[in-house]
């Protein structure tokens, strides 16, 4: 493929190197200030872009190294958008040894607006270190919604949900033109809500929030879409979705099917980073709903544990998938990010970079050269 997605593509976050780390802990204690973190934040980009190009990957990103989460981050700078604690969750993992943890929760606390360029100036630095396709990954527009429901948006603000709605992909759409012009052409959202709602639990904990989760992905579908709507027709914008990302550990688990023909036939994006590296996210039978133009990114490598697979599995794994879609409107990828938060995933540099190489040597293996 000549325009993202590409055959062998990634999620986005990487592992923080230690410097940048020790950077942010001496920021949040006062003993650097914003402009000494950004120079710091500069230099560990300009590395992790050195390393992505040298392993021969066309899409690139800056790693997510400017956020401590991949969401909450971006979320808080539209007017309108505080964070209120968080959500307790138990986040499983291959250990068995569950994780509580409390992501946070946005809180709509007045209109939402988008104030000021949020990512731009990210972009044009990214952009300006790259030789190749740069990549923005933002937080989905549904994650203003789903984890806190109606009780999270104040009714004196929003007495009507759909206002809600209108200015949060209004907020959106301006963000998106503020990167169009800058020159972005990779856009993409990521999005834990659509895989949540594959959940049993996750479901039914939507209905105790006064939710229909039945309902709930034609309406994300209504709010990426009217978010989307003005991109240019040269923008090409994905979707991930996550089933949580937090050292190693998830949050949900199911097979894509409850929302498959929403997804794949209501969404009007250009390609999906699909996770798929273990039996949490069930098998490809939902791929059969895939129109004939869009892309499919299978995560099929974990980010989640350092055991390296096989590529003949990989392989095998694509095989499988071909059964219910075209192997041409396919691309590999990991399944998720491997820093989806500032903490990461319990991996070694290392073994960070041998799993990209793996995805890249598969790709090439399957599809030819990149």
């Amino acid at each position: 493929m000549t325009k993202p997605p590409f055959r062998a593509d990634h999620v986005g976050s990487f592992l923080r190197p230690k410097a940048l780390i020790d950077a942010r802990a001496a920021f949040k204690e006062g003993r650097v200030d914003a402009a000494e973190l950004r120079q710091v934040e500069d230099e560990a980009i300009r590395g992790v872009v050195a390393m992505q190009e040298g392993l021969g990957l066309k899409g690139i990103t800056d790693g997510e190294f400017r956020r401590t989460y991949f969401h909450t981050d971006f979320l808080l700078q539209l007017n309108g958008v505080e964070e209120t604690g968080g959500t307790q969750v138990k986040f499983h993992n291959h250990g068995g040894t569950d994780l509580e943890y409390a992501p946070p929760v946005m809180s709509i606390t007045g209109k939402v607006e988008h104030a000021r360029d949020i990512q731009r100036r990210d972009f044009e630095f990214l952009a300006s270190v790259t030789r190749q396709t740069p990549k923005v990954t933002i937080p989905s527009p549904t994650m203003l919604h789903f984890r806190g429901g109606r009780d999270a948006i104040n009714a004196d603000a929003y007495p009507d949900l759909d206002q809600f709605y209108q200015d949060l992909s209004a907020a959106y759409r301006a963000e998106i033109a503020s990167l169009a012009d800058a020159g972005c052409r990779y856009l993409q959202l990521d999005d834990t809500n659509l895989a949540y709602l594959c959940d049993d639990t996750q479901r039914e904990n939507a209905r105790k929030r006064g939710m229909d989760p039945d309902e709930l992905p034609r309406l994300y579908a209504r709010i990426i879409n009217d978010s989307i709507r003005d991109k240019p027709a040269d923008m090409t914008v994905c979707v991930h979705l996550c089933r949580g990302n937090f050292r190693s550990s998830w949050a949900a688990e199911g097979g894509y099917e409850p929302v498959a023909e929403t997804l794949f036939n209501e969404l009007a994006v250009d390609g999906y980073f699909l996770e798929y590296d273990d039996p949490r996210s069930g098998d490809f039978a939902p791929l059969r709903h895939v129109p004939k133009n869009k892309t499919v990114v299978l995560g099929l490598v974990t980010t989640k544990l350092a055991d390296m697979e096989s590529a003949e599995d990989v392989k095998a794994r694509i095989d499988q998938a071909a059964k219910f879609m075209p192997l041409d409107q396919m691309a590999l990828s990991p399944q998720c990010g491997f820093s989806s938060t500032v903490h990461g995933n319990d991996i070694a540099m290392d073994q960070q970079a041998a799993k990209m190489r793996l995805v890249i040597d598969v790709a090439k293996d399957v599809w030819g050269e990149l």
